[in-house]
């Protein structure tokens, strides 16, 4: 595992990478981490990526700066689907790809914040497969046509993301992109990790998002979601 360091409109964004044990090449993921930033919860997905044979990048959009303080911004920039976060994003596809341990094929994985950023980035850059987990849809959901494959997880239990899941099975059809949707009974918002948030505000978590409820489904969800990658990113580029 290893800090590096990403170079974008002349800041630079601290990385975390983490890399399989043996040897490559291997495909690679970007993890676009949740609201609360590059805490020690997104590296260990990035973790579980490598054991599973994967070079995982999780970039820090927020350039190392507190959470708090970036939160909003992030999330006005993933909403308009521009700004520095999609090209830290794009940046960080490009860096797994020229790696000399990397096949050239990339995907995608978001959570929350990063789900939502996930489905942009699916049909914007040059990635082979997403994993959009509990991601707030574009406005405009014809920002999807000529994604990548995805697939897709939501909580039934999430109040935020209400008919979310449903919306995005119906606008990926009309496009024509390859996909796997699940919304996952009794499940809420952050269900696939094993996110914490502040003690201040779990409570007000727990009602408005259904923060964990149903995280004994994530081991079947990952299940998916790796059966997904497997399909879509190993093998040559074609």
């Amino acid at each position: 595992m290893a800090e590096i360091s990403l170079t974008v409109g002349g800041r630079t964004f601290p990385g975390y990478l983490a890399v399989p044990e043996g040897e490559g090449p291997w495909p690679g993921v970007v993890v676009v981490f949740e609201a609360l930033g590059a805490s020690a919860d997104m590296r260990a997905q990035a973790d579980r990526l490598a054991a599973r044979g994967y070079l995982a990048l999780l970039p820090d959009l927020y350039g190392g700066k507190p959470w708090m303080r970036c939160v909003m911004g992030a999330m006005r920039q993933m909403i308009a689907r521009r700004g520095t976060a999609y090209d830290v994003i794009e940046a960080s596809r490009v860096a797994l790809a020229e790696r000399p341990d990397c096949t050239g094929r990339v995907g995608v994985i978001g959570f929350c914040l990063g789900g939502g950023f996930a489905l942009v980035a699916a049909a914007r850059y040059d990635f082979q497969a997403a994993s959009a987990n509990y991601g707030i849809l574009p406005r405009d959901t014809g920002a999807l046509a000529g994604a990548c494959p995805v697939i897709a997880h939501y909580g039934a239990k999430d109040p935020t993301l209400r008919g979310a899941a449903a919306k995005l099975e119906r606008a990926l059809t009309a496009h024509g992109v390859t996909h796997e949707v699940t919304e996952v009974p009794g499940a809420g918002h952050g269900f696939l990790t094993e996110t914490s948030v502040p003690a201040p505000i779990m409570p007000v978590a727990r009602v408005t998002f259904g923060l964990g409820k149903g995280r004994e489904n994530a081991p079947e969800a990952w299940d998916r979601i790796f059966g997904f990658f497997g399909e879509h990113l190993h093998g040559e580029r074609t």
